[in-house]
C-alpha cells in the first residue's frame, strides 16, 4: 500500500505479521541487519514537511502498519494490510532473536525504565539475552557523533536486534543511521513500547484498543501535548481517503 507525501510515496512493504516474522528470521539467519518502522499518521504528516524524516523512512528495509487509520486507509483501496503496532511486536520479535541464538539491544527513555522493560522481556521470553541497554541524555543527535558512540558500542555487545524506542523522527532516523553505522544489526523503532513494558506509560486497556480508541484514550491522558498532533493528522485524512478510493476503482 503506498501512501503520498508531497512529493514522494511511502510504502506499506510489509502487510502481514506472518511476512513481518519470516523476514526478520530470514535477517537473523544470515547475520543481516535491517530497519524497521511503524507508519502512522502522525508519520504522514512528518513525512510531508520533514525532509530529514523522509530521508530516514527511504533507508528503512521494512515499514509495517501502526494504526488503524493506516488499515483502514488501505482496506478502502482494496490493499489490506494488518495492524502492527510497535509495542505489539516488542516480545514477538524478542522471542524471534531468542530462538535464532541472538541477543538483543535496548534504547530508550531512561536507563530506569530501560531495566524494568528487560526484566519484562526476559520473564516473558526465558532466555532472552539482552547484550546492552542505553538511554541516550536529552537532545542528543541521531547522526550526530554521540549517536555514532552509541552504535558502535551496540556492535561491539553482539546484539543483532536493537528496539529503539525514542519517539519519532528521532528513533527512526538513528535506525537509519544504523544502517550505516552497524549493517548486521536489525533496528527496530517501537516508541513507547520499551516504556509499556516497563510500566513508565500505562497503555490503554485492550478493549479500548479493541475498539480503536487507543487515540482517545491518550489523548484524554495527554490533551495538551497531543491535540495539536491529532488536529495536523485529521487534517490529512480527507487527502489520503480520496488517494485510497482512487486506487480501489483503479
Amino acid at each position: 500500500m503506498k501512501f503520498t507525501t508531497g512529493s514522494s510515496e511511502t510504502v506499506v512493504n510489509i502487510p502481514t505479521r506472518s511476512m513481518l516474522e519470516d523476514v526478520v528470521t530470514a535477517r537473523l539467519a544470515a547475520g543481516q541487519g535491517f530497519a524497521l518502522a511503524t507508519l502512522n499518521l502522525d508519520h504522514l504528516v512528518k513525512l510531508a514537511s520533514d525532509p530529514a524524516f523522509r530521508a530516514a523512512y527511504k533507508a528503512q528495509d521494512f515499514v509495517v502498519a501502526d494504526g488503524n487509520p493506516i488499515v483502514w486507509l488501505s482496506r478502502l483501496a482494496r490493499q489490506p494490510v494488518d495492524l502492527m503496532p510497535g509495542s505489539d511486536m516488542v516480545v514477538p520479535l524478542c522471542a524471534l532473536a531468542q530462538k535464532a541464538g541472538q541477543s538483543v539491544a535496548l534504547v530508550g527513555t531512561t536507563d530506569d525504565s530501560l531495566r524494568r522493560a528487560a526484566n519484562a522481556l526476559q520473564s516473558a521470553v526465558p532466555g532472552l539475552v539482552i547484550a546492552c541497554r542505553i538511554a541516550p541524555p536529552f537532545g542528543f543527535d541521531p547522526e550526530g557523533p554521540e549517536a555514532d558512540t552509541i552504535l558502535r558500542t551496540i556492535a561491539a555487545s553482539g546484539a543483532r536486534l536493537c528496539f529503539v524506542a525514542l519517539g519519532s523522527p528521532k528513533q527512526e532516523r538513528f535506525a537509519a543511521r544504523g544502517r550505516v553505522m552497524a549493517p548486521q544489526v536489525g533496528f527496530a523503532s517501537v516508541g513507547a513500547g520499551l516504556d509499556f513494558l516497563s510500566g513508565s506509560q500505562t497503555r490503554a486497556p485492550r478493549w479500548v484498543r479493541q475498539l480503536a480508541l487507543e487515540w482517545l484514550w491518550r489523548l484524554l491522558g495527554q490533551p495538551r501535548r497531543l491535540l495539536a498532533r491529532y488536529l495536523r493528522c485529521a487534517l490529512i485524512l480527507p487527502g489520503h481517503t480520496f488517494d485510497a478510493m482512487r486506487k480501489r476503482f483503479q
